[in-house]
């Protein structure tokens, strides 16, 4: 038997030889001989093997010998992957986090299923249909798995709830929902004329929500808007675009894109209504090293066209164009077709060596001990990469990333190895959940906006104590000099997560942007006489 199945083998082997000569009348192809490889592996290779893993393994080898942006995704990663970018998935509506094992409930989406029947923030959730995700350190990604899933199903949710000291468990009855995912964190005034609008991705539904908070805003006087891009690792070309074509005059180029087997195409701003929304009035863009892709279009265009001050440090560099290609089983292939480039013509890629992915992931940690981060003297600037904005003709630079207006350093002299071993262990998450847990009520009455939480709330050095007490309990030594050092960001961090936690997600941002040294440059930026403002009367 073993000697026919080896005979079968051999000859289709053989047939499929024949076969590729015919059909090419030339020599074996490379998609045949890879055709081949595959069926020899399948029909001759002496212990089983998983066909469909083969494939796989096969196309993710061919993959990394190309680009590092170039991936392939099984049929879960891709829907993982597409999901923060759709704008939408179905589920309870809560945001959530697990300190202890255990599931706390931080918000509930206004308007969702969870709020609708009566779920709180504070609440914590012991049980998912009959199955217990408490204490049993269970992942996040399972425990997602058993809150979302099809609109209109019913999931049974058991809940521990604390109420003026005491402990009730309350079992909830929730119909999933379609539950928006926002990319837009936090919209609100800086100060009379200047708002703040920090956008997290760019996401299908991005476009709308900056139209919708820079419509608030203005509502609320704004005039001149600090964009906060940092941390932001891109998302969908369209949706940069078009945001852009809320900033830039109509029919403006904001990017073009070009490759071997793509011939170059051109993106144009146009708003969405007759005029752009901030047609008038300054622009800063703050953006760090982490700033990518779609936030490198969108700082890229308005630094050529001299329309506002980009802020920070020079950001990542990926300006590959993915093309998605998807399988009938629900996989898909990311392939690189082209490079993005500024409308100045700038490639905003930075240098790569195809197949070796790990020298690029080391970049960010290779600008760290070049001194980068830390010097604007250290970023590389080549000058037969030198060419003119468009409007102003200033000086900027292609061969990577974009390089701020403005440079602002990375500050480390806080970041002790106290505050990092404290942080590691979420100590600082579960110490701000606690107090939320206890003093909520008293919070809401001694401060009923947000912005009397920011500018009156102060965490006292009892506060701190307890932190330094809970940290020792999970085996981080007290170190009292390392403490001392870095006090100040332990107080900024324990207090963005008791407003966010006590409010909104926006309450985060208005107490970090306090102490974050790009922002205040960015504010301080947008008010100077800086030539990109005075010569275009903004």
């Amino acid at each position: 038997m073993k000697k026919i199945l080896l005979y079968i083998g051999a000859a289709l082997l053989t047939f499929m030889a024949v076969q590729a000569r015919n059909d090419f009348n030339s020599p074996l192809s490379p998609n045949n001989k890879l055709r081949m490889a595959e069926a020899a592996v399948v029909q001759l290779y002496v212990d089983s093997v998983d066909e469909e893993k083969l494939v796989e393994d096969a196309i993710k080898g061919m993959l990394e010998k190309l680009d590092p942006h170039s991936q392939y995704s099984n049929a879960e990663e891709t829907k993982e992957l597409n999901e923060p970018l759709e704008g939408n998935f179905s589920g309870i509506g809560i945001s959530f986090n697990m300190p202890n094992d255990t599931l706390y409930v931080i918000q509930t989406i206004s308007g969702g299923p969870s709020e609708r029947v009566g779920m709180q923030a504070g609440d914590r959730i012991i049980t998912v249909n009959d199955t217990l995700i408490s204490g049993v350190k269970m992942k996040n990604r399972d425990i997602m798995k058993r809150l979302r899933g099809p609109k209109g199903t019913e999931v049974d949710l058991k809940v521990l709830r604390k109420n003026a000291g005491a402990s009730d468990t309350i079992n909830f009855k929730v119909t999933r929902a379609d539950i928006p995912i926002y990319s837009v964190d936090a919209a609100y005034m800086v100060e009379p004329g200047i708002g703040y609008v920090r956008v997290n991705k760019f996401a299908a539904e991005t476009p709308k929500e900056f139209r919708e908070a820079v419509s608030k805003l203005k509502k609320q006087g704004m005039k001149d808007l600090i964009l906060d891009l940092t941390d932001n690792g891109g998302g969908y070309l369209n949706a940069a675009v078009d945001m852009l074509g809320e900033m830039l005059p109509v029919g403006t180029m904001t990017v073009y894109t070009e490759g071997l087997n793509s011939p170059r195409h051109n993106n144009y701003a146009f708003p969405k209504g007759a005029t752009p929304l901030l047609e008038d009035g300054r622009v800063a863009v703050m953006v760090n090293q982490y700033s990518a892709s779609a936030s490198e279009i969108t700082a890229g265009a308005i630094q050529d066209w001299d329309r506002g001050l980009i802020v920070g440090r020079r950001t990542f560099g990926k300006g590959l164009v993915q093309r998605p290609v998807p399988f009938p089983d629900g996989s898909m292939m990311r392939l690189t077709i082209a490079h993005y480039y500024t409308p100045s013509g700038r490639d905003i890629q930075r240098p790569y060596t195809k197949g070796d992915n790990e020298a690029y992931a080391k970049d960010i940690l290779d600008r760290f001990h070049s001194g980068e981060l830390m010097h604007e003297d250290s970023i590389r600037r080549i000058d037969s990469l030198k060419v003119k904005t468009l409007r102003l003709n200033r000086d900027v630079y292609s061969g990577g990333g974009i390089s701020p207006d403005r440079f602002v350093a990375l500050d480390t002299t806080m970041y002790t190895k106290y505050y990092r071993e404290v942080m590691a262990k979420g100590v600082f998450n579960r110490w701000a959940i606690n107090y939320v847990d206890t003093h909520r009520k008293e919070m809401k009455k001694q401060w009923k906006t947000d912005d009397e939480f920011v500018t009156s709330f102060e965490i006292t050095p009892e506060m701190l104590t307890q932190v330094y007490d809970m940290a020792s309990s999970e085996g981080v030594e007290y170190n009292e000099e390392q403490a001392e050092i870095s006090a100040p960001l332990f107080k900024m961090i324990l207090k963005a997560l008791i407003g966010r936690d006590t409010y909104e997600n926006e309450t985060y941002f208005k107490v970090y942007n306090r102490f974050d040294p790009i922002f205040r440059n960015a504010l301080e930026a947008i008010k100077s006489d800086d030539p990109v403002y005075s010569a275009s009367g903004k």
